[in-house]
This record gives C-alpha cells, sequence and structure tokens, in this order.
C-alpha cells in the first residue's frame, strides 16, 4: 500500500476531536476548538468557520441525505446547520456533549452527553432523553437504522433500539480499566449479519454481531485506539491512537501498513465516501489527507493468473474456464509468483509455497507445500519447481524450498524484468532483462549468466518465442524490438509498446500493447491494429491476456488478419496454422476456398473439415481418387474446381482446353443453362433440339414450373410425361384436348388420361376416351365405380357377358348401404345364388335378433322359394335343397305366426281377438315339442295359450299350459299375475269348452285341443289345414288321382260349378226341462 499526502493544515493549539464528510464527499467539516471548520475536499480550502458554541466542540456529524449536520459541544448544546452552513436549531443537555451520529434511514440524530442520550427528529417538537449509568464516548447506527450502539467509559457496549430501549448488553473484559473509546457498524451490504468493530483502551479491537456475540479472538494493538473508520465498502479499517499514526488494517483486524505518520496523537480519522482518501485530525492541530494507492500484486503462467485479493487473500484465476479459487492468508501478501504447479506467496514474515493437488490441467486445488519461515526484502519474486528466485536490486539469489541458498548472481545494472522461461525441473531458465539494455539467459543450476545481447537503452518487457530462436524486447522508449537470438540481428522493430508477448502456439506471430490499441503480427508482414486499453501479458492460441487496472481478461482476437496476409503469398500451409488459433467460420470457408484454387487439396481438405463442408469434400476426395488412378491434369482438376465454385464459363473453357466438352454439357445440363448449352455446342441439328428441348423440359418440371414443362413435353413428343404433369395438376381442359388429338391406336397415353378424368371425377370425359379406345370392359367398370348403375344395366341389356362384372358389385354396393333385399335379388339376377342365399341367412339371422319376426318369416319364405329354384336348376342339389325348402317352410310359418304372440306379449293393446290368439298359441305350442327356434319364447308362448284358454272357458288346457310353465323360467314381471292366475284356474272345472274342440273333415274325429299327434287328426293322422288368418282348421281333405286322371284334368274337374240340390227345410221344437229349443232340419235331393 502506498500512500500520497493531498492536503495538510495545521490548526495551531487548537485540539481536532472529530471530522465528518457529507455523504458526497464534497465538504469536510471539523471540530476545531469552539469553532465548526467547513472545508472543500476538492482543492482544501477553508469555506467557512461557523461560530455558535460558547466552549470546545467534541463531535460532528452529517445526515446521510446531506441536507444537514450536527454540532455538539462542551457547552452542552447540540446546533443542527443546514448544507448551506446556516444553523436552524439548538436543544441542550444537562452535561457536556461527547458524540452525535444520525440514522442513516430516519435521519434521527442521536446526541450522547455525560449522563444521558437524547433522541431528535424534524418531525419531534421536542428532544426525548434517556439516562445512562456512565459516559459515552462514542456511538453509531446500524445500517437498517433499527439499533443505536454505545460506548462507554466503565467498558460496556449498550446496543438500543430506535425508542431508546436497550436490547443488548456487551460487557468487555477489562470493565472500567478498559474504557470503550471508538466503535463502527461494518457499512458493507455483502454481510450477512450486522458487524460493530469496537476498540477499547485496553489496546484491543474486537467484532460484534448484533446479537453481542463476539467474531474471533481479541486483536492487541500495542496503542491506545482513538478512531475506528470503516472503507465505504467496508472491505478496510483505518485506526489511529497514541502510537501517532494511522494505520490500514482488513476487515477483520489484520494490519496492512501505516498511512501516515504524526507527530501527535491521531485523535480522529474519516475515509471520504467511495474513495480512497483518508483524512486525519491531530491533538496538535494537523489535519491531514491521504490518498491510498493499492498497487497490483501478481502472478502469471500460461492461462493461470494469481492475485492478491482485499490485501490478505490471493486468488487463482484460470483464465480459460474462468475458474477462480480463494487462499486465504490472513496476512498482509507481500508478492505472488507462479509456475507450473507451484505458486509462492510471500507474507511479511514467511513465505508459503503451494502446488497442485493432481496434475489435471483444470485442477485448481492448491495445498500448501514448503514454509519458509523468514523475513526478505525483494523487488521481485520468482518461482520454480524445486526453487524460488528473489531479486534484490542487483542481486539474484536462487533459493530451495527449504530455505538453503544454492545459488547467487550478482548484475552489473538494476533488473528491470525477470521471467520464468521453462525447461527440465530443477535447471529452469530465466530470461533476465537489466537497466542498462543487457539481456541475460540464466540456468538455476548453473552458476554463470549467459549474456543473449545487449542494447543501448534499458529493458522494460521481455519475452522470447516458443523455439527460443527470437527475443522481443520493450525499452524505456515504448519501443519493440524484434532480435534473432542466434545472429543477434534486429529483425524488425515497432512503435508505442508497453508490453510484449509471443504467441506460445505459432512462433511467427506476436503482439503487443501502447497507446491504447492491440497489434499483432505475423512474421514480416505489416502490423494489425484494434482498440484494447490494457497491458498484453501472454498470448496462446487466439486468447490475449490483458491486465487492465487491477482485473486480468482473457481477450478472443480472431486471427484473421494475419491469416489473410499469408493467404495473399499463396503460404497455404502457414496461413493454416494461423486459422488454427482462432478464426471465424467465414475465414475458414477463404482459406479452404484459396488452398484448393492453389490446388493444394491437403490444406483445402482440412479447412473443410473444419467448416463440415461435404461437398467440397467429396470433390477433394474423388481428385485424390482419380490422382491415385494415374490422373495428372491439373488444368481439368482446376475445371472440376472452377464448377464447384460456380465459375461456369471458365470450367467450361478449361473443360474445352482439355478435350473434355461432354463434361461441359452436363454441367450446363445440370444448371439448366440451355442457352449457355446451344452457344456451348454451336449445332442447330433438330435431334440435338429436340434431346435439349427435353432437358429443359425436366428442369423446369424440377424447378416447379409444370405447365412450361408440360409445353415441352409435348414439343419434344413426350406424351406420357405431358400427360403425368398435366394430370397431376388437375388441368382437365388442357388434358381432355390433349385426349381428343391423340389417335385411338394411341392406347397407353388415352388410358392414363382416362386415369385422370376418373381420379377428379370427369367421367364423362372418361367415358369419351373408353369409346374412342373401343374398350367396353373398362367403360363397363368405370361406370360401376362411378355407380352409374342406370348406364351399366343399358350396356349389359346389348352385352350380356358384362352381367357378372355389373350385377355383382351393384349388389355388394346394395348390401353395403343396407339394401338387403334388393341386393338378394341382385345376387339372384348375377346368378350368384350362393351368395343370394347367403344375404337372406344373414338378413334372417338379422330379423330374429331384432325381434322382426314377421320380416323373418318373410325371408325365410323367401329362402324356401331360393332353395326351390336351386333343385329345379340344379339336379345334384335337388334333394338337400328340397329339404332345406320344407324346412324354411316350416320356419317361415312358425315366425309369422310367433309375431302376433310376441306382441301381445310385449304390447298393451292387441289387435287380435281371443280365438284367434287361441288358435295361434295351441298351434305354436303344437310346434315346439322339441327344440324352438331363435327367439321364439316357449314361455311367451305358453302363457298366452294359458290366458286365452282361461278366458275362452278352455280350463283343461289352461291348467296344462299353467303346469308347464312350471317347469320354465319365468321373467320377473309374469311371476305374479301367472301365479295368480294359475290359482283361479284350478277353482274352474277340469274340461275344455266343446264349440273350440276340432274335428277332423276326413274321419269327423272330434280332436282334443292339446293333441299328441301335434297338428294331425289322432284317428286318420291326417294334417290340419289352418287358416293364415285366424288358424282356424279349414274344411280341406287332402285325396290321391286316380291313375287314369291327370293333373290337368283333376283341375278342370275342381273348376266345374257344383249341381244344385234341392232342400226341404222345416223347423222342429223340443221341450227340455222347462228349456225350449228349436232345430231346422233340412232335406236334400238332387
Amino acid at each position: 500500500v502506498k500512500n500520497a499526502l493531498v492536503m495538510r493544515d495545521e490548526l495551531g493549539e487548537l485540539f481536532i476531536y472529530d471530522l465528518a464528510f457529507r455523504p458526497d464527499g464534497s465538504q469536510l467539516i471539523v471540530a476545531a476548538g469552539n469553532r465548526v471548520l467547513v472545508y472543500d475536499t476538492a482543492d482544501g480550502t477553508l469555506i467557512q468557520p461557523l461560530k455558535g458554541h460558547k466552549d470546545t466542540v467534541y463531535c460532528v456529524a452529517y445526515a446521510k441525505d446531506g441536507k444537514r449536520f450536527a454540532s455538539g459541544s462542551a457547552d452542552k448544546s447540540i446546533i443542527i446547520w443546514t448544507s448551506k452552513l446556516e444553523g436552524i436549531l439548538k436543544y441542550t443537555h444537562n452535561d457536556s456533549i461527547q458524540c452525535v451520529a444520525y440514522n442513516p434511514v430516519t435521519h434521527q440524530l442521536a446526541s450522547c452527553s455525560s449522563g444521558d442520550f437524547g433522541l431528535w427528529s424534524p418531525e419531534q417538537k421536542s428532544v426525548s432523553k434517556h439516562k445512562v449509568s456512565s459516559k459515552i464516548t462514542c456511538c453509531g447506527w446500524t445500517n437498517d437504522g433499527q439499533y443505536l450502539a454505545l460506548g462507554m467509559m466503565n467498558g460496556v457496549v449498550s446496543i438500543r433500539n430506535k425508542n431508546g430501549e436497550e436490547k443488548v448488553k456487551i460487557e468487555r473484559p477489562g470493565g472500567s480499566s478498559s474504557p470503550i473509546w471508538s466503535i463502527a457498524w461494518n457499512p458493507s451490504k455483502d454481510e450477512h449479519n450486522d458487524i460493530l468493530a469496537v476498540a477499547d483502551w485496553g489496546q484491543r479491537l474486537s467484532f460484534y454481531q448484533l446479537s453481542g456475540k463476539q467474531m474471533g479472538k481479541d486483536r492487541q494493538l500495542n496503542f491506545d485506539p482513538c478512531c475506528v473508520s470503516f472503507f465505504s465498502k467496508g472491505e478496510y479499517i483505518v485506526m489511529g491512537g497514541s502510537d501517532k499514526q494511522a494505520s490500514l488494517y482488513t476487515k477483520d483486524g489484520v494490519r496492512l501498513g501505516t498511512i501516515g505518520e504524526q507527530s501527535s496523537w491521531v485523535w480522529t480519522c474519516r475515509v471520504k465516501p467511495d474513495s480512497n482518501y483518508v483524512v486525519l485530525g491531530c491533538q496538535d492541530g494537523t489535519i491531514a489527507f491521504f490518498q491510498l494507492i493499492f498497487s497490483t500484486v501478481h502472478g502469471l503462467y500460461k492461462d493461470r493468473y494469481a492475485y492478491r485479493d482485499s490485501m490478505t487473500d490471493v486468488i487463482v484465476q484460470h483464465l480459460i474456464t474462468e475458474q477462480k479459487v480463494r487462499i486465504k492468508c490472513r496476512e498482509l501478501v507481500k508478492k505472488i509468483a507462479i509456475y507450473r504447479s507451484r505458486l509462492a506467496i510471500q507474507l511479511p514474515e514467511k513465505i508459503l509455497i503451494y502446488e497442485l493437488h493432481s496434475d489435471d490441467s483444470s485442477d485448481m486445488h492448491y495445498r500448501v507445500k514448503e514454509k519458509i519461515c523468514k523475513r526478505f526484502e525483494c523487488n521481485l519474486l520468482v518461482v520454480c519447481s524445486q526453487h524460488i528466485i528473489l531479486c534484490q536490486e542487483k542481486r539474484l539469489q536462487c533459493l530451495s524450498f527449504t530455505a538453503v541458498r544454492e545459488k547467487e548472481w550478482l548484475m552489473e545494472s538494476l533488473i528491470r524484468y525477470i521471467k520464468v522461461i521453462g525447461g527440465p525441473s530443477g535447471r529452469e531458465g530465466l530470461l533476465v532483462g537489466l537497466k542498462n539494455g543487457a539481456i541475460l539467459k540464466i540456468f538455476v543450476d548453473n552458476p554463470f549468466a549467459i549474456t543473449l545481447l545487449k542494447q543501448n537503452t534499458s529493458v522494460r518487457c521481455l519475452d522470447m518465442s516458443t523455439s527460443r530462436s527470437k527475443l522481443a524486447v520493450v525499452d524505456e522508449h515504448n519501443t519493440c524490438l524484434v532480435y534473432d537470438i542466434n545472429t543477434k540481428e534486429l529483425l524488425f522493430q515497432e512503435p508505442n509498446a508497453n508490453s510484449v508477448a509471443w504467441n506460445t502456439q505459432c512462433e511467427d506471430m506476436l503482439c503487443f500493447s501502447g497507446s491504447g490499441y492491440l497489434n499483432i503480427k505475423a512474421s514480416n508482414f505489416p502490423v494489425h491494429q484494434q482498440k484494447l486499453q490494457g497491458f498484453v501479458v501472454g498470448y496462446n492460441g487466439s486468447k490475449i491476456f490483458c491486465l487492465h487496472v487491477y482485473s486480468m481478461a482473457a481477450v478472443e482476437v480472431p486471427q484473421s488478419a494475419p491469416m489473410y496476409q499469408y493467404l495473399e503469398r499463396r503460404m497455404f500451409q502457414e496461413a493454416y496454422q494461423i486459422a488454427c488459433l482462432g478464426v471465424t467460420d467465414n475465414d475458414w470457408k477463404d482459406l479452404a476456398t484459396e488452398a484448393l484454387e492453389g490446388l493444394d487439396f491437403h490444406t483445402a481438405k482440412k479447412a473443410f473439415i473444419r467448416v463440415r463442408d461435404l461437398r467440397y469434400l467429396e470433390l477433394i476426395n474423388s481428385i485424390e481418387e482419380r490422382k491415385k488412378r494415374g490422373e495428372s491434369n491439373n488444368q481439368l482438376f482446376l475445371a472440376d474446381v472452377y464448377a464447384y465454385q460456380g465459375k461456369f464459363h471458365e470450367a467450361a473453357k478449361l473443360y474445352r482446353k482439355t478435350g473434355h466438352d461432354s463434361r461441359a454439357l452436363s454441367m450446363y445440363t445440370d444448371l439448366r443453362m440451355f442457352e449457355y448449352e446451344c452457344d456451348f455446342l454451336g449445332s442447330a441439328d433438330p435431334k440435338d433440339t429436340k434431346l435439349l428441348m427435353k432437358k429443359q423440359a425436366d428442369w423446369a418440371k424440377n424447378s416447379k414450373e409444370p405447365r412450361a414443362a408440360a409445353d415441352m413435353y409435348l414439343t419434344a413428343g413426350e406424351h406420357m410425361k405431358a400427360i403425368e404433369i398435366i394430370g397431376e395438376h388437375g388441368w382437365m381442359d388442357m388434358l381432355i384436348d390433349l385426349a381428343r388429338k391423340l389417335d385411338k391406336a394411341e392406347r397407353e397415353p388415352l388410358s392414363r388420361c382416362a386415369v385422370f378424368f376418373k381420379k377428379f371425377n370427369h367421367h364423362g370425359y372418361a367415358a369419351e376416351i373408353y369409346n374412342k379406345m373401343g374398350d367396353l370392359k373398362a367403360l363397363v367398370q368405370l361406370h360401376v365405380d362411378a355407380r352409374h348403375w342406370d348406364e351399366a344395366f343399358s350396356l349389359v341389356e346389348k352385352h350380356s357377358q358384362f352381367r357378372d362384372d355389373v350385377y355383382v358389385p351393384y349388389a355388394q354396393w346394395l348390401a353395403e348401404h343396407d339394401r338387403f333385399e334388393e341386393a338378394q335379388r341382385a345376387f339372384h339376377k348375377a346368378g350368384r345364388q350362393a351368395e343370394a342365399v347367403r344375404v337372406l341367412e344373414q338378413l334372417t339371422h338379422n330379423a330374429v335378433v331384432e325381434s322382426r319376426f314377421n320380416d323373418a318369416s318373410y325371408y325365410y319364405w323367401m329362402l324356401s322359394m331360393q332353395c326351390l329354384d336351386i333343385a329345379r336348376d340344379n339336379t345334384e342339389k335337388k334333394e338337400e335343397m328340397l329339404k332345406k325348402f320344407h324346412s324354411f317352410q316350416h320356419l317361415a310359418e312358425l315366425y309369422h305366426v310367433y309375431h302376433s304372440v310376441h306382441r301381445y306379449m310385449s304390447e298393451p293393446f292387441s289387435s287380435n281377438m281371443p280365438e284367434i290368439l287361441f288358435n295361434i298359441s295351441r298351434f305354436l305350442f303344437h310346434n315346439l315339442t322339441r327344440d324352438a327356434p331363435m327367439g321364439i319364447s316357449k314361455v311367451d308362448t305358453l302363457y298366452a295359450l294359458a290366458k286365452q284358454s282361461k278366458l275362452l272357458g278352455a280350463y283343461k288346457v289352461a291348467r296344462h299350459a299353467f303346469e308347464k310353465l312350471q317347469g320354465l323360467k319365468i321373467p320377473s314381471r309374469y311371476q305374479d299375475s301367472m301365479e295368480l292366475s294359475c290359482l283361479t284356474v284350478r277353482s274352474k272345472p277340469y274340461r275344455d269348452s266343446e264349440d273350440l274342440i276340432p274335428m277332423c273333415y276326413r274321419c269327423s274325429t272330434n280332436n282334443p285341443l292339446l293333441n299328441n299327434q301335434g297338428n294331425s287328426c289322432i284317428n286318420c293322422r291326417q294334417p290340419f289345414i289352418y287358416s293364415a288368418s285366424s288358424y282356424e282348421v279349414l274344411p280341406l281333405v287332402e285325396f290321391y288321382l286316380e291313375d287314369d286322371i291327370s293333373d290337368e284334368e283333376a283341375v278342370s274337374l275342381i273348376d266345374l260349378e257344383v249341381p244344385r240340390v234341392q232342400t226341404n227345410s222345416s223347423w222342429q221344437e223340443m221341450s227340455s226341462g222347462g228349456n225350449i229349443s228349436v232345430t231346422l232340419q233340412t232335406l236334400k235331393k238332387l
């Protein structure tokens, strides 16, 4: 730390008790004698002395908002002054005022005297005062203005809230023998807790949290402290006292150095807000104003930069990865050196040697390797793998890590610069520059220095190239000079340089900084400049390490300019090496292109790999393969390169020059440059013209100009390609014009036209095309696909061979649209009997499942008719079909009958008379002696029969039906009514009404209502013939014809008129048991 005395004023006999800065730093308020002095900090002039106190002024304080300040005096009064130096308020205490402090948030003023303290704010009319047990010597508010700390003569620190109530009491070990003389809160916003620094006349400095908990141990001062003041950001402390000097400490109390020595006690000190200026007030009336200059202590090796932070810490920064590690030394760091895995830190009484934890290049974990506990005074410090080098004016000393001095070199002049340039462990080389211009190389294991060269001007900065063949020197005149070490020849020199560095990855590149510019020089090319503030300290690849003020930054600098300098001289290999250090993608492309045109395929290939240009890589690979096969015509290779680059005319000229006209033609064709192709051919052959037209049409198609392509294809005679384009875009007008122009013999183009007409639903045009071609089958299929059935049927009438082609899809279409009956008829018409039967079976099944029993009856009847037709046409299946015929007829009759029963059971009302329902139920019952067909319910049948029997007086039948129902599962909805009916029927006589008993018209036998023979006579086995409406037995008798009577004769006989019969009728009256009956007797006479 360096200091510079900026201002000094001596006030003679006046005692300087206190100082205060205005928050913006423009004014300094001084408590001197019984006056308040106001200074301008810009030039140190006294603005005005303020008179208002009658006795010595002990304290001053400025409000945080800068609008007012206060002064306290031994005359027991407080005066409030405005920033315009006008007194606006005065109030008093009972004792002399010892200290004042403004709240940083509410601007409340705390004034402390020997016996009490008061709290005043502009909003209050009076001052609230609070008694204390001891004299208050100092006070201070926390950063948030919530608490006030009071330091007292009895060694106690009392922390009060804004109302003056004590919240925390800190009792120091020394008690009244160690009075608290100064306190200060750390103003840092980074601290999580409020930290209070306490200095007492027990010569100790301590730190406390707001809770009263001490932080760390007491710091011994060896003097009586009179004042403590923090820097604005809280990183440092300034203290003064009986040692007659102001000292700088860290925020943790580590002494860093002396700011300024005085001839009397330093009674007060303050830090100017937001600056490094410190003002001191002394017992003898001296006011001293110092500027603190914090020098940079740092070290650099390649991409690792170590620097001092907060004076006691060392931060090692990896400039590439931006990783940082902090090493806390807790003492003043004086020197830093870094080399490879070693880090040396010089402290006041020792040197610490650190090493990396591992060999990983990104490792940032350092551990202590050695400690040299000895005090050293040196100008420069250098560390090697096994040694440290101390520079003392003209002397260099080499010490081992155990503090053994191994070598010593005495130079002829002052050492201005020293740098480790590498080497084996324990034998590293040092580059040393002297004030007299000599430049030497020293090896740590060699006692003799080697003089590399000597120049007339003093050395300021040095660096050696990676191959150790060139040396760059910056002299005292800010000139950068580059020498060849072997020949001692000055290669070149550049002005305006303050530091220089060689690129560690490229032998011929260096950079130097100066006058606000960064200069990059490659080989012997002109310098490339760009703006940059700071000093260049390293150059690695494309990164330049620059130190600006106190910070080190890695600046990414594209190496474009030197790369292009090499390209201009067609030095492709060197340009590639520069590009590898870091250039933009466009620079890589330029390098690749230039190398390719220069036929340096190896460099071009590597450059194109960088930009991932597969197209050019394929070209280079193909050229390399051709070279392996023996091709060596560079003109032809260059023509291919030009073609890839878009320089088509140059490529065509080279192709013609090398005798490869076909390649030029292919190139123009691929590029659709047909006019240039014609010019290149120089021919008007119709074949060539047609070929070009086809190529041009292909190009138009690929370039999404379909109409132009179609016209060109038509002109070239490529009808199919034209039709494809026209059809894909739906240009029907153009397509029909083309189709009508085509000859009917061109069947393939016509067929393709018809396909597109069908696709876009222009069936009329398609039909026209098929008629033109005479393709009737395709025409029929067109009508079928378009569902134009009428046109299809009319064609079938004329050409029956297409019957199946029409009716089968028609039937399928009907079936798909739920028109099954029509579908069945269509299948029948198409002669697809099996399909017709299958459709009817499916219809029947669906009807039964959906309880449409009338429809099921009808479908079964139709099935029977289908089976009859099949039996008539197919003698092989006649027996089988007749059997099915009878089966389907029987099922049709059963479902027809059950339809009425089902409606009666499921609907609330029935349109059938009870006699009809009775006959139907009885008919069904006689036919359900075995398994019932699907969908027909025995329960419904028996229950209907029982109900109608009971209603008509057939009680015997009813009871029989109810008994049958007992063995079946009865639905719950019928259960109650069925049980009731079953009970009530038992109260009826066990007989049936004679009016219901059927008679056989063949043998005149009365048959029981429930017949074991089913629907046949029990006597003659004659089947009953039932009425289709009422299901009463009809008076019909089956008879057989004599052998000599034919069927036709029998029919004619049946159709003859019945002969008339004479009848005599008479009524006969009979009486029996009081009943009279009248009978009509008829006598027939033929």
